[in-house]
């Protein structure tokens, strides 16, 4: 199955000169769903993590179908408030300005094998961030996985200490 072809490209949004790729027409379609989350999941079959964290938002709808896939479990990282118990959290620098990002302090063991699972790479913040969580909990990180990768972007050199697999590339703008 050609999952790209299942991706909608919107020009201009969310402002004039950004091509958005939308990946809602891929999750609405049921077979690319479970063929992006079966490949993404396909490395990690034989020696599958503990825990998968996935990045708020579109990072849950493949990171819960990858523990599915891989029998493991899922913690969330989200936006700061979110989460009910007593949480770490991380800054990250964005284009203009900040962002933060949290996970529960007991979301993982120390020593767990963690995969940590998003839609999208672009510049890399949020998954540096994600990636430090991880490790301030006493994960261990055994990769960083997505859907798509924006390759102009150059986001892998933030991550350049994890592996990283992203099944689809768009090389540019």
């Amino acid at each position: 199955m050609d999952l790209k072809s299942t991706i909608r490209q919107v020009p201009n949004f969310p402002k004039e000169g950004i091509n958005f790729i939308d990946i809602t027409t891929l999750v609405k379609n049921k077979d690319a769903l479970k063929e992006a989350i079966r490949r993404m999941a396909a490395n990690y079959l034989a020696n599958p993590p503990d825990q998968i964290v996935g990045i708020e938002s579109r990072g849950f709808i493949f990171g819960t179908g990858m523990a599915l896939e891989l029998d493991c479990g899922f913690v969330p990282v989200r936006k700061p408030g979110k989460l009910p118990a007593e949480t770490i959290s991380e800054s990250y620098e964005l284009e203009y300005g900040t962002d933060t990002i949290e996970i529960h302090k007991d979301a993982i063991q120390s020593g767990q094998k963690v995969l940590i699972v998003d839609d999208l790479l672009a510049t890399g913040g949020t998954a540096q961030a994600a990636a430090r969580l991880v490790e301030k909990c006493g994960g261990e990180i055994m990769g960083i996985v997505f859907l798509v990768e924006l390759d102009f972007l150059h986001g892998r050199e933030k991550l350049k200490d994890y592996p990283v697999v992203s099944l689809l590339h768009y090389d540019s703008e």
